[in-house]
């Protein structure tokens, strides 16, 4: 018979030992040990068990539960552990035959079940520690999220920022320690916010409203989105190499020769577990890359300053390769022997030279060549006439 976990994990609501079902009722009555935040060891009654606060921060207390092994020991968590909770960070520092988790309801089904919102259809978005930048892909009239923040100030940061985005329209729910006695819901708009008593815990359901630029779901946002010195990867290029890099979840890209970053930063709004390296040998592009990520909610693209192929040696492998500058042969032979068999390559070359080094692999290596040949509407006199840009040869491959 198996031995069971020493650890578990307990889901615990602002109503305290009153909202748990038996099974974590009866981990409380049998732990040796109870360990959580002060704010949850404060809604439990006496229980006998020895109590732990856990530290800040949180990483401090891993060593404390390590040394708890082989005794009956409960972490306290909020809500759901696994939903921006500590349960995943706990649960890889142990052996799945030492733990269970009994979760609770999170704070985003409480929320949602006071406005009447359906999760489904939701964005559910943890920014304790996160910039709020991460809401600005999903900034949209009519769009609906639900944030947890870390406190009262946050609650008024997230309103300024809204303001400053164009959507200080938007309507704001600030719910606080939903669930217990102390529960408390208010309505205000970002940019008449006033409130000044706002407490830990707290959530905002944010019901987004105004004026400000949306960015689209597809790929191939506008260029204005980027602040760019004329060296970005224009829109409809872009949304024509993005479906060539055709990113899978979990995926890494290097993106070379970033300019702008605009390239990495589309890669990681496609799908919240790509990842992405930007590098890019001009310290001012570079410093550009990691604003321009900053602002739009992409701040877990790695921005590497230098030039490849000496830049790539100590980065972690990629599935995908982009190369949007830099494009030698030298850099070429690099990465052919450097990258692993099934490893996608995308090029893009705008001169003679490096259209004519594409040819040349192409031939040799296989793969695809593709011409783009765009032009847009001008002025031309009292009438208009099409002025065409610099035709772009791209050649996308499977080393």
């Amino acid at each position: 018979m198996a031995k069971a976990p020493w650890l578990t994990i307990v889901g615990l609501g602002e109503d305290g030992p009153d909202g748990l079902p038996p099974a974590s009722r009866a981990a409380l009555d049998a732990a040796e040990i109870v360990m959580g935040p002060p704010r949850h060891l404060a809604l439990l009654p006496d229980l006998g068990a020895e109590r732990v606060e856990w530290p800040a921060p949180f990483a401090d207390g891993l060593p404390l539960l390590h040394g708890m092994r082989g005794r009956r020991v409960v972490v306290l968590a909020s809500g759901d552990p696994f939903w921006f909770g500590a349960g995943s960070v706990i649960a890889r520092e142990f052996d799945p035959g030492e733990w269970r988790a009994l979760p609770g309801p999170s704070t985003f089904s409480l929320a949602a079940a006071r406005l009447g919102w359906p999760l489904e259809v939701t964005l559910c978005l943890g920014l304790h520690a996160a910039p709020l930048a991460r809401l600005r892909p999903h900034l949209a009239r009519g769009a609906r999220a639900l944030v947890l923040v870390r406190d009262g100030a946050a609650v008024h940061d997230l309103a300024r920022w809204l303001c400053g985005q164009g959507f200080g329209a938007s309507t704001l729910w600030v719910m606080q320690a939903l669930g217990g006695p102390r529960e408390h819901v208010r309505r205000a708009t970002a940019d008449t916010l006033d409130f000044d008593d706002i407490a830990h815990p707290v959530c905002v359901g944010l019901d987004c409203a105004g004026n400000g630029a949306t960015i689209p779901a597809a790929s191939g946002w506008p260029d204005e989105v980027f602040a760019h010195d004329g060296q970005i990867t224009k829109r409809p290029v872009r949304a024509l190499t993005l479906s060539a890099l055709a990113p899978h979840p979990g995926e890494q890209l290097w993106d070379i020769g970033g300019g702008s970053g605009s390239i990495a930063i589309e890669w990681l709004a496609c799908h919240p577990s790509l990842s992405a390296t930007s590098i890019e040998a001009d310290p001012d592009r570079a410093a550009r890359i990691r604003a321009n990520a900053d602002a739009l909610g992409a701040d877990r693209l790695r921005v590497v300053q230098g030039c490849a192929p000496d830049a790539l040696a100590d980065l972690a492998p990629p599935d995908t390769v982009f190369i949007g500058g830099g494009l030698s042969q030298a850099l070429l032979t690099d990465l052919w022997a450097r990258l692993t068999p099934g490893v996608r390559i995308v090029a893009n070359a705008v001169t003679l030279e490096s259209e004519a080094l594409l040819t040349t692999w192409q031939a040799d290596h296989g793969g695809d060549l593709l011409r783009l040949e765009l032009s847009h509407a001008q002025p031309l006199g009292g009438k208009r006439g099409w002025r065409a840009a610099y035709p772009i040869v791209q050649w996308s491959v499977t080393r």
